[in-house]
Formats: structure tokens, sequence, C-alpha cells
């Protein structure tokens, strides 16, 4: 879990860090109010909705962990003759894996980092400009004195997967100046969000997703946060309003905060503001007092929010948008191919040190109190991470049961899935990173004309390379226990986002119209993002035939939805996910008395939903 606000990647450090300069890439917060410009009569629009891959997660293992060696001691380091490798990151719960695997701040005797020949050191960085800053002066040296291990900067740093695109457009036009070899690459994932990230709300809002009309939430706009908001108005059908200076009773509203933690006090503290209000941008006259109802935040500012306050629940969070929020580590190039065995053992020792805290509960323990210690943060301890990592639900300050926290670790298995490497499953950190990058050329196409491909930006072989020294049986199996797994009686008991899709087809038949191809790949994207959640397809035909083949040809419909999704993706979309209802002409939502209602009517509508 990320403690600073800077520490969260947002879109717009792109735009700041290429006004900023070479060294200060992404600038801080302040740049946010004179970059984005004021849209007094903008337009409140569905937010289009972002596609993003599978998560690969489930906490079961490689392989047996419960006998992995626990360091003796966090202080008494273990391989100091090996050149030190350095690593910067956030204060985020999903490096556990990580920090078991070091055993300490840095590198400790009996250490897998030590037992694969990683003298590993570990230090808390938030500020995305010095963590620019430390991969560019490393970059800097090691172009100076090739063969030698830099003293400056860092090795590697670890940020958010969404954020990437965004954060290495601005760091590799710097670094292109020391030549192709010196570009910055993801390669590795270490762990995810699985649920610390979240929109809030109050009840009525997940009961009734039109309920949010007329709401106002406070949040670091265009965040991480910020998107999960956005998603799920664009997977229920509600329009955004995208400026922060009028009020729409239409659309969802938003207060500008500082950071995360701003955000919560303006909802705990009952901030006010008087807008003016408009109508789908269009100026009414009209003015009104409006208060934080809502807020996008991570932990620990929905803990907070139920200890001070109460009164909101997650309405969704990175537990049902499983795959956005990848840890992702990301290096120098040309130094990771010039000391290839050094980090396939960083590599190596992070998978194993996932494992050990997915299944070990000694691992767990010092992994926690690592993260006390190099996170050295006065109002968290040992437990505190251990607690939040895990994810609880307990009462918040009104009686109401609520959820907080939640990070997972990623074991090799686990990456294996993040990267796309076994068949039949999609690349995770790839779609991530160009649907995010996408956003940023899209919206800023004078400052970021383009990105790279992901390809460009990721190199696996590292990856790879560990992956084939475990057998194909052995791997196979790690896959097999990492992949989802969704019982055939599972139902959505409690619905995230419901949404009708007019998917072609030909004429009374169940085959896909040509047309169908764009719609199925956008549901396929929104399906991927919620890979935790359990999907209900329900097939609908208008009231034209007899209503018995009507039934019978929406239930051929819904199936022949379920069977492309489980061709196109089938770890993603497993036996069980998916499953079928049919409802024929039953539930007309147009009147059947026209060509457009009729056309309605012939819909699939798609719900996905937790099954408890």
């Amino acid at each position: 879990m990320r403690i600073k606000p800077v520490g969260k990647i947002v879109i717009l450090l792109v735009i700041a860090g290429l006004l900023i300069g070479a060294y200060r890439l992404f600038g801080g917060k302040k740049m946010l109010t004179t970059i984005a410009p004021e849209k007094p009569t903008a337009t409140s629009t569905v937010p289009k909705v972002p596609d993003l891959p599978v998560k690969g997660n489930s906490d079961t293992g490689d392989n047996p962990a419960k006998n992995v060696v626990v360091p003796a001691s966090m202080r008494e380091l273990g391989c100091t003759d090996r050149p030190e490798v350095r690593l910067l990151g956030y204060a985020w719960n999903a490096q556990m894996g990580m920090h078991f695997a070091s055993g300490g701040p840095q590198a400790v005797k009996d250490s897998l980092m030590c037992k694969y020949g990683v003298n590993f050191k570990f230090e808390r960085q938030d500020d995305n400009g010095k963590l620019q800053e430390a991969l560019v002066a490393f970059a800097q040296e090691y172009k100076n004195n090739p063969g030698k291990n830099p003293t400056k900067g860092a090795h590697f740093i670890t940020m958010m997967g969404d954020g990437s695109a965004a954060f290495l457009k601005g760091l590799n036009d710097t670094l292109k100046k020391l030549g192709p070899g010196y570009q910055a690459k993801v390669i590795d994932a270490v762990g995810y969000s699985r649920g610390e990230d979240k929109f809030m709300g109050p009840q009525s809002w997940k009961d009734n997703p039109d309920a949010s009309r007329g709401g106002v939430v406070a949040g670091v706009l265009r965040d991480g946060d910020w998107n999960i908001a956005q998603k799920w108005l664009g997977d229920n059908g509600l329009p955004t309003n995208p400026d922060e200076k009028t009020y729409d009773p239409n659309a969802l509203n938003w207060i500008a905060a500082n950071d995360y933690l701003d955000a919560c006090e303006k909802y705990i503290t009952g901030y006010t503001e008087t807008r003016p209000v408009v109508r789908n941008g269009k100026p009414t006259g009209e003015t009104k007092k409006i208060s934080v109802g809502g807020v996008v935040t991570w932990t620990p500012g929905d803990v907070n929010i139920a200890e001070k306050k109460g009164g909101l629940v997650s309405i969704v969070s990175t537990k049902e948008y499983s795959s956005q929020m990848p840890c992702v580590v990301i290096g120098i190039d040309k130094w990771c191919g010039d000391n290839s065995a050094t980090v396939q053992g960083m590599i190596r020792a992070i998978a194993e040190g996932g494992d050990a805290v997915k299944n070990n509960p000694a691992a767990l323990d010092r992994a926690a109190q690592v993260s006390a210690v190099v996170y050295h943060d006065k109002d968290s301890d040992a437990n505190f991470w251990k607690t939040y990592y895990k994810g609880t639900t307990k009462a918040d300050k009104t009686g109401k049961m609520v959820d907080l926290g939640g990070s997972s670790v990623n074991n090799l298995a686990d990456t294996l899935l993040t990267f796309g490497m076994v068949p039949g499953s999609a690349n995770l950190f790839a779609a991530t990173y160009k649907i995010f990058g996408d956003l940023v050329v899209s919206q800023y196409p004078d400052l970021v004309p383009s990105i790279a491909d992901a390809s460009q930006i990721t190199d696996t072989r590292y990856i790879q390379a560990v992956a084939k020294r475990i057998t194909p049986a052995a791997s196979s199996a790690a896959v097999a226990q990492s992949a989802n797994k969704f019982s055939k009686a599972d139902k959505v008991k409690t619905v995230v986002s419901r949404r009708s899709w007019n998917i072609p087809f030909e004429s009374g038949r169940a085959a896909f119209s040509p047309s169908a191809q764009k719609d199925l790949q956008r549901l396929r994207q929104d399906l991927l993002i919620a890979q935790s959640t359990v999907v209900e397809v329900h097939g609908h035909t208008d009231n034209q035939g007899n209503p018995a083949t009507n039934m019978a040809l929406s239930e051929s419909r819904a199936f022949a939805v379920q069977q492309w999704l489980q061709k196109q993706f089938p770890v993603n979309f497993p036996a069980g996910r998916v499953r079928v209802f049919s409802h024929g002409q039953t539930n007309p939502i147009a009147p059947n008395s026209t060509t457009e209602g009729r056309t309605r009517n012939r819909r699939v509508e798609v719900v996905i939903g937790s099954a408890s």
C-alpha cells in the first residue's frame, strides 16, 4: 500500500515531466491545476470504458513453501561481497514477496536474495520525480563507467503498471540521449493492488448505480482511483461531469483534492462548495451548494474514513477490477543485459519470496516486519502492514461493515500470466500499458503525440530464463494453481455493473453478424479487467415470431457469446466463470411496436459482480 500522495501515478505527470525537463521529468501535484485548462461548459458524458486484461493471482503458490527458511535476523547482512543492487519503491504491500526475499532492508544471511547471489537493498521513495532522477543518474554513471557497478541512483524502481506508459515516455525521451541501450524497460511484476484502491460511496449507489446521478466525489482527478470510478460509470452507462467547477444533477460530479488523504478529509469534515448548475454542459443560471458524498482513495485513506466518520462502502475496487494495478519493476536495459545472471537471481528470489508469503505465515510475518522498517511510517507497525496486506472487513464508526485494504504478491506462475506467457492467456501488462498510454495521447496529443509499443519497453527474457529452471510439469502445475477458478454454482450476488450490448446476430440465428466483432472485442476487454468477477450473459429477443422459438434463440445467442469468450482466452474465461440465462421476449426495454424498439430489445445483457 502506498502512503504518500506523490507515490501515485497520475496521467498528467507525463505532461509535467515534459515541461520540467531532463531530471525532474514528472513534477508535483501543483502542476495539475496549471496544465489542465478549466472547461466551464464541458458536457457530461458516459466515460469510455477502458480495456484491461486479466489477473492470474490466487494465493496458492508455485510450489509448497511452508518449509522455507526464515532468516534469523533482519540485521545480519549476508552477501556484501556481491555488488549492491538498489531498488527504490513506494510504500506498497504488493512488495511483500520482495521484502521476504531480502529478509531486511538489505539482503540478510540465509535470505533468498543471497541464495541467488543478489546483494539487494530496498529504499522507500514515493516521489516520482526522484524515481526518474535515480534511473537517469544510474544510466549516466554506467555510460561513463561501463562494466562498473554505479554508486549513484538506483538499479531498479517499482511503480504501478497503469502509469508506466506516461512514466516511461518522458524518462526514455531523456535517456535516449545516452544511446539506445540505455532505455528503461519493465523486466518483472511483483504483485498487485487487490482491493485497497477503491471508489467509496453511499450504499444506495452500490445497490442502484443510477442513484449516483447528481452525486459529488472527492479525489485526485485523473488518478488511478479516479479511473476505477470512470470504469464503473462506463460499465453502468452513467455520465461523468468533467468540469470540477460546475454541478450537473444528471452526472457524477468531482471535487479536486490535493492528494488521496485530502480527499478523505473533505468527506470527513463535510467540505462544501457553491457551484453554477449545468445540464449537459449548458449553464442553467442556477447555483447549488454541494457537499462530498463519495471518495476515490486507497489504504489507509479508506481506514481513515471508516474510523473517523463512516457511512461509505466500497462501490468497486481493485478487488473486482483486479488487473488494473500491477506493481512492475523497471530498470536500465544495458545494465540488465550486461548483468543477466544478477537480474535472473533477483527475479527468482522475488518469485520464491512471493510464493513463501502466500503459503507460510512466518514468511508473511517477516515481510510485514521488513515493511515496517523500510517504510518507516510512525503510525504503521508490522501488524498494520500485515492486516491491510490481507485486507479486512470491520465496522466503521456508524457500525456498517466495510472492506479495507487488500494487496497480493506474485509467484512465478502469476508473473508468467501477467505478461501473457501462458498459452491461452492475455498479456495483462501490455494491455494495461497501452490503454492508459493511449488515454494520455488522446487527451494531450500536442504534448504527447505517441507512446512506444509495449514490446519496445518490456523485456521478458529474464523471466523466461527463470521459468526454464522449473520442469515443464512443475511449471504447468503452478500456472494451473494460480489461474482463477470458478464454481459452476457461482451466481452474481453483489452486482458491480449491468450493461446491455447490442451485439448483431444474423436474423433468426445464433451466428454473429460480421459487424459484431468490434462489440465482442470491447465486451471481452471489459470482462478481462474484472477478472475476479462472475459473469452472467442474459439473452433477449424482440416479440417477432413464436415465444418458444424466441426463448430457445435467446439461449443459443447467449451461449454463442459465452463460447466466443472462452475460445478467445480460455485461461481468462475458465469453465464456470461465464453463466448463461435466456429470457426470450419476456423482458423488453423498449416498445416492440417500432423498428427502433425491437432493435433495442434484441440484446445481450451482461452482469458482472461477486458471488459472495
